[in-house]
């Protein structure tokens, strides 16, 4: 362990970016249950000391930076600090999100849509999470570990919410995909995670019994996000996964996860037929 690591009080330290609310908030906390120091990123400092203030309550160390994903910059100084200030990075999680403002469940069809959902779709939600990994990698390539995971969506193979969405997330699982393979030889670990319908405030506060035939009690809260991946993170033979998809529900199921406000997660696969997204990596 380095002098630094050792300083900031040990442990394995974790960055959480778009950790301000939502699936990050949620991922932060599951975090922070398990002992991790948790540094989270954002724009909101208000929100983002909130998230802070529930890592630690959970039992982990926290720590909020603020920092605009759509800045190459900032993205950049933000890794190095965190490397700087904990002595490395032993995880990152790619979460931060821009979206368009727009009925996702009734889009418009993609050619009355403005080009600029490019931007925030694609800018933001594929481009920031391939700037944080370029910059992640190095220091894990040199202490040869560290994981990665890209937090996805089912939008990869079935349609959901726009055309631009399902580019961006099918984007994002390709960089899972080849991320890994560079990086597998420098025992890095390269996931994206595919969370099901997400209990949101919004959701509970529509008064709806059922969203996409799914019982309001068997959809996730952002907290399970964060429980399946630190036991993903504490999986010894997780490396065998590198480059795959991981579905929250069926990992949930398969390291005995249970949901935290109860319910059984349904998992997406059926929304697009079954099967995998990307074949394992080739043989080395």
């Amino acid at each position: 362990m380095s002098p630094a690591r050792a300083a900031s009080g040990g442990g394995r330290v974790a960055l959480v970016t778009g950790g301000s609310r939502g699936v990050g908030e949620g991922i932060a906390v599951g975090l922070g249950e398990a002992g991790w120091t948790v540094v989270v990123s954002a724009r909101d400092e208000a929100r983002l000391a909130r998230t802070a203030r529930r890592v630690e309550e959970a039992g982990g160390r926290a720590r909020a930076i603020v920092c605009d994903h759509g800045d190459d910059a900032q993205v950049e100084a933000l890794i190095q600090r965190v490397g700087e200030e904990h002595g490395g990075l032993d995880l990152l999680v790619n979460n931060a999100w821009a979206g368009p403002a727009m009925d996702y469940s009734r889009p418009e069809p993609f050619w009355e849509r403005p080009l600029s959902d490019w931007d925030l779709l694609v800018g933001i939600g594929l481009r920031a999470h391939y700037v944080a990994t370029r910059a992640a990698a190095p220091g894990m390539v040199e202490r040869g570990s560290g994981m990665i995971v890209n937090i996805s969506s089912v939008g990869t193979r079935a349609y959901l919410h726009s055309t631009l969405y399902g580019i961006s997330k099918a984007g994002l699982d390709k960089m899972t995909h080849d991320t890994a393979l560079e990086l597998r030889p420098h025992g890095v670990t390269v996931l994206s995670l595919w969370p099901g319908l997400i209990r949101t405030e919004r959701l509970l506060a529509s008064g709806r019994e059922t969203v996409f035939g799914v019982s309001i009690k068997d959809t996730e809260t952002p907290e399970l996000q964060g429980r399946v991946i630190a036991a993903l993170a504490a999986d010894p033979s997780v490396h065998e996964r590198t480059g795959q998809v991981v579905i929250s529900a069926e990992a949930a199921r398969e390291y005995g996860i249970p949901e935290p406000e109860g319910g059984v997660p349904v998992s997406p696969r059926d929304m697009f037929g079954g099967g995998p997204v990307f074949p394992a990596l080739p043989t080395a």
